[in-house]
């Protein structure tokens, strides 16, 4: 088995990189979520209007989930980019739901998502030809 050229380790590592990026993002910003719930604006008759400290808890949990997929990535496990992917697009979904308490942040978060999802099939491609 040969070893990827370095055109195919190098996106594999940007977007190992990226996840372990949103991955403390995602978890630092559902601790401030969980510890101070009255941190962040509470928005009523919101249709996704959940407590802020379950907003935390999913946060920290997509945050972990975000982080171990990048580190499985820098592994060089090869499933680790199909479930980063996926992982990255529910995070995506997640904070599209999260807008109304944190618009700034999670739009520059989805942009993320989006580029991670994009680093993580591309590199696949490149290291598959």
């Amino acid at each position: 088995m040969s070893q990827p050229g370095s055109i195919a380790v190098g996106p594999r590592y940007f977007a190992a990189l990226l996840l372990l990026i949103a991955g403390l993002q995602q978890f630092f910003s559902g601790l401030t979520a969980v510890a101070h719930d009255n941190y962040y604006a509470i928005i009523n008759n919101y249709v996704f209007s959940f407590n802020i400290a379950t907003w935390g808890w999913i946060h920290l949990t997509l945050g972990v989930l975000l982080a171990v997929s990048g580190v499985a990535v820098l592994a060089g496990a090869s499933w680790a980019r199909y479930v980063g992917a996926v992982i990255a697009a529910v995070s995506a979904v997640t904070l599209f739901a999260w807008l109304p308490y944190n618009p700034v942040g999670a739009t520059i978060m989805i942009a993320l998502d989006v580029f991670i999802i994009w680093a993580l099939l591309a590199s696949h491609q490149r290291a598959s030809n």
